[in-house]
């Protein structure tokens, strides 16, 4: 007669089954492990820097990041007799912007790249047409504000690319003292400010000299 046996195989396997999976799959996990490890230690190697899984891993929840990018963009119209202001600087022109304030699409672009960059209210909220005060009003009061923010944050410019776009006038003899403004209200050394100016090639209100617009990116990194 046949032994009965202690621990029938089925019964085996259902317990020592799911073990002798996990066994195999972190056997098989482990060169990927290692690739992933070596990976990570080249490209430290290569760039003196952690990866940004690291860096990410590093920063705990709720933290302030060290950088901030933010994107700011401004158009406006233009029309005979009003003043032309751009980046801070009057321009000798026939034709003026068209806004509530002075219309300086160079300081309208970077207030709110900068209130961007720190998740804020855009520089329409904060500064609104149907409010009296801002009538006429010259923007580097904006600048100012926007300045206060950021360094109540603990920010400061880490670089801030401006494009401005028009046809005319010519602003190429005027680049070097929009930067100087630039950087005298938002307290950054002249390395860390650019100014670009390119025209529409003649396309859209822009290119036919109706109206005048500006693309602003900034870097803000924490002060130390």
């Amino acid at each position: 007669m046949r032994k009965r046996e202690l621990f029938p195989t089925n019964w085996c396997l259902f317990i020592i089954g799911p073990v002798l999976l996990e066994l195999v799959g972190a056997f098989r996990l482990q060169p990927l492990v290692r690739r992933q490890g070596a990976s990570s230690l080249l490209r430290r190697r290569e760039t003196g820097r952690e990866p940004l899984s690291l860096l990410r891993g590093a920063q705990g929840e709720g933290e302030d990041p060290q950088f901030r990018v933010g994107h700011g963009y401004d158009i406006h119209r233009l029309a005979p007799g009003l003043t032309l202001t751009i980046g801070g600087i009057d321009i000798p022109y026939e034709k003026g912007t068209e806004a509530h304030s002075d219309g300086d699409v160079v300081f309208h672009s970077l207030c709110d790249a900068i209130f961007g960059a720190l998740s804020l209210p855009d520089i329409g909220q904060q500064f609104p047409d149907t409010d009296p005060r801002w009538k006429g009003a010259a923007s580097c009061v904006f600048m100012e504000e926007a300045f206060r923010q950021m360094d109540e944050r603990g920010y400061r410019i880490g670089n801030a690319d401006v494009t401005l776009i028009l046809e005319r006038p010519k602003v190429k003899d005027f680049k070097p003292k929009m930067v100087d403004r630039i950087c005298e209200l938002l307290r950054a050394p002249h390395s860390r400010v650019n100014v670009k100016a390119r025209t529409h090639e003649k396309v859209d209100s822009v290119g036919e000299s109706r109206a005048l617009e500006c693309h602003v990116v900034v870097v803000l990194e924490k002060k130390p």
